[in-house]
């Protein structure tokens, strides 16, 4: 067990720190090869753990070929354009729009969407504008894991951790609708507050974008998508094949109207991702195997049988920590593995999500949806320190996720 902990623990790490500024995907694919190499894991054991992320493998690169497509076509100009007219002059007020459209596409198009799809057209707005990109940016980034809670489809990590038990429509919102309210609220003015000198200035409009009827198509195909997957979440299906049929046709229709390639598209997918989810679905495995849901079940049924509002509130608390440590799709998975050994009350799994979804906006690495939203900066030419993202996270997140808790565990 000791030598599973301390390899994924330094893969993890490397993850988190870069060393040698290799990209995340080097650092897990190393740990799962390692697990591999000392006989802590066997194949067959972590090809299934691989297998496992075929749901998630499928949505993130429909989700890339989605924005690769508006990219080309426009479609962020134009986003850029309607979003600096809108903001009449105010680089606050366009940071608000900003963050309110960050709202809708998490809600309908899942926070992931929101770190590939919605933070190219943030860097375009902010570029048109002449405003300090990074507050524009740090919105995005944030706002995907503050507002994933308020539909079942906002974050994959909600499907995840409630499994066949996905509350219907009506009591998500009434279990998680003032939660979601206070934690987007206590994020955006934690973010006002942050960076209030960056955005007293004007905000330039410049010239009017037309859309092509390229870009129409490609962003009728993100609207598609969004309708799409709302549909496959209220019938409880999967999320991946939907995702990646509509990225594939909508990629294939606008290339196809161009009369241009579609290799463009597919080598602006970020493939390295793919390969850092599989690796950390390896070292979850390896950890599960080592008997560590066993024991975190028997230590949340205990919990939760002696006082299950104190049990929820500890629990969603350490599960917000331990995600910002290991990122929080290894966290969600073994938090699903222990929910299904534990059947802790509805009121502890309750806690648990806002843990998983809100707490990873505390470091770079937290989440896949920072990951992405990390990889998609770095391509515009910004980059973001872990000490940077760490500060702006505490004094949004902490009150953020103190309130969102407290609330729902008030609310019993």
């Amino acid at each position: 067990m000791i030598a599973t902990v301390g390899i994924c623990a330094a893969a993890t790490a490397g993850v988190i720190i870069r060393p040698f500024r290799w990209p995340e995907a080097i650092w897990a694919v190393g740990g799962a090869l390692l697990l591999l190499l000392f006989g802590l894991i066997a194949p067959a054991s972590a090809w299934a753990a691989v297998l496992k992320g075929t749901d998630v493998y499928l949505f993130l690169i429909g989700m890339m070929l989605l924005s690769e497509a508006a990219r080309a076509h426009g479609v962020f100009d134009w986003v850029a354009h309607l979003a600096a007219a809108g903001a009449n002059g105010s680089a606050a007020r366009l940071f608000t729009l900003v963050f309110l459209v960050g709202v809708v596409v998490t809600a309908f198009l899942s926070n992931d969407a929101t770190a590939v799809v919605l933070t190219p057209a943030v860097y375009a707005v902010a570029q048109r504008a002449k405003v300090k990109p990074l507050p524009m940016l740090f919105a995005c980034a944030l706002v995907a894991n503050a507002a994933s809670f308020i539909l079942p489809i906002s974050n994959p990590a909600n499907l995840v951790l409630y499994a066949s038990d996905l509350p219907r429509l009506g009591a998500w919102l009434a279990a998680f609708a003032l939660p979601s309210v206070l934690a987007i609220a206590t994020t955006y003015l934690g973010l006002r507050w942050l960076f209030r000198s960056e955005l007293s200035g004007a905000a330039e409009q410049g010239e009017s974008v037309a859309l092509s009827g390229n870009g129409r198509m490609a962003l009728a195909g993100i609207g598609a998508t969004a309708v799409l997957l709302t549909v496959a979440s209220a019938s409880g299906w999967d999320l991946g094949w939907p995702t990646f049929g509509a990225g594939v046709v909508t990629a294939l229709a606008v290339q196809l109207r161009a009369r241009e390639s579609l290799v463009p598209l597919v080598k602006g997918v970020s493939w390295l991702v793919l390969l850092l989810v599989a690796g950390l679905f390896v070292m979850v495995q390896a950890l599960a195997e080592t008997g560590l849901i066993g024991w975190l079940a028997a230590q949340l049924s205990a919990a939760a049988a002696t006082d299950p509002r104190a049990a929820a509130a500890a629990a969603g608390g350490l599960l917000a920590v331990g995600s910002n440590l290991v990122n929080n799709l290894p966290a969600g998975l073994i938090a699903a593995q222990t929910i299904a050994a534990a059947h802790p009350p509805a009121l502890v799994v309750d806690a648990l999500l806002i843990g998983v979804d809100l707490g990873p906006n505390l470091s770079i690495t937290g989440s896949l949806a920072t990951i992405l939203w990390l990889i998609a900066i770095r391509r515009e030419g910004e980059d973001v320190t872990f000490g940077q993202f760490l500060r702006v996270g505490v004094v949004t997140t902490v009150p953020a996720l103190v309130l969102a808790i407290g609330v729902r565990v008030l609310m019993g």
